[in-house]
């Protein structure tokens, strides 16, 4: 038993001497991306097509709806009647407009011969110069009153006219609020019409989607029913307000001449049509001094070594930025941990985000 102990002893130096040392050296592994232009961005987006103008339309004056020919979907043209008040009490408000401009043409009549005899009167010495420029003043008088009278009649006939709702433009009625018998306040939506001219695409984005967008970029698109219809479309518009619940931004894409196939409310997908200088885009932490020398990680899997990169910068939005120039496509960039690298620092194997 003494013998097996000093065997013991002297066999485990040499054991522990033989054992790896623990790996403390080991090159840290970093979080990291591989760029490319569609970095930051999905391969397409599927949004709704939508008139680029869409109206709700009611009347300026309180009434009840009288009769709404027109229902949702139905296509109408530009003057088409929408739909009409109850005319009964504006057409007796115009009848009693017309009663008044015939009094006042009566009465402008006999202020007419009046003043015509008074004229004749002074002339000729019987009639005196007093009565005679009472008589003129009542002409003038009787000539306002039929004016205002005429105008009063005018506004009848426009009220009587603004009973009626006619399509401003070609279009599709989407949506109605008001069936016949409804009382309306003036300015109360009826229907809402959108109009067949110009079409556009809706597709909402997330913020790393706007800061590598711009206004003016190209898209293509294709009917979700039927990809085989394509046609192209231009941003034109983007939200400046995320929506509170999904915190996305709605962009706006006008179609160019678009097929017949390109119905209101189809649904369509869209691809950026991506240009060679489109850029990348990166999250706003993984760059070095974003308010100066604009910098970031790459890391050259070569030797694993990791080297500082100037880059410019674009727009940015929320928390990502738009890398317009360079990078190249292909490059690995450090996404995490930025502020404690060393330029030619060997680091260990990528881990995506």
């Amino acid at each position: 038993m003494r013998w097996i102990a000093l065997t013991l002893a002297l066999a485990l130096p040499a054991a522990a001497e033989d054992a790896p040392a623990p790996d403390s050296a080991a090159p840290r592994p970093v979080v990291s991306v591989i760029v490319n232009p569609e970095t930051g961005l999905p391969i397409s987006y599927v949004g709704t097509i939508v008139a680029r103008i869409r109206t709700d339309l009611g009347f300026p004056l309180i009434g009840t709806v009288a009769e709404r020919p027109v229902s949702a979907g139905d296509t109408v043209a530009k003057g088409e009647v929408l739909a009409r008040l109850d005319p009964e009490e504006l057409d007796a408000e115009r009848r009693a407009a017309e009663a008044g401009v015939t009094v006042a043409e009566a009465q402008l009549n006999s202020a007419t011969d009046a003043r015509d005899r008074a004229r004749e009167l002074a002339a000729r010495g019987v009639g005196s110069e007093t009565r005679r420029e009472d008589a003129e003043r009542a002409h003038v008088a009787a000539e306002a009153r039929l004016e205002q009278a005429r105008a009063a009649l005018a506004r009848a006939e426009d009220m009587r006219g603004l009973a009626v709702l006619t399509a401003p433009q070609d279009g599709v009625v989407t949506e109605v609020f008001a069936e016949p018998g409804t009382a309306l306040d003036a300015g109360q939506p009826v229907l809402r019409l959108a109009a067949t001219g110009e079409r556009e695409i809706v597709i909402d984005i997330s913020d790393a989607d706007v800061a590598a967008m711009t206004i003016g970029m190209a898209f293509d698109v294709s009917l979700a029913a039927n990809p085989a219809i394509s046609a192209a479309a231009t941003l034109t518009r983007i939200d400046p307000v995320a929506e509170r619940s999904t915190r996305t931004r709605r962009a706006h894409l006008t179609l160019t001449d678009p097929p017949d196939g390109y119905r209101l409310g189809a649904l369509a997908r869209v691809t950026p049509s991506i240009a060679a200088e489109a850029g990348v885009v990166l999250p706003l932490g993984a760059v070095l001094d974003p308010e100066g020398a604009a910098a970031v990680w790459t890391v050259d899997r070569g030797d694993d070594s990791v080297h500082r990169v100037p880059v410019t910068l674009g727009p940015s939005t929320g928390d990502f930025v738009l890398i317009a120039d360079g990078l190249s496509p292909g490059v690995e960039v450090v996404l995490k941990g930025i502020h404690s690298l060393e330029d030619g620092q060997i680091v260990g194997p990528r881990v995506a985000e």
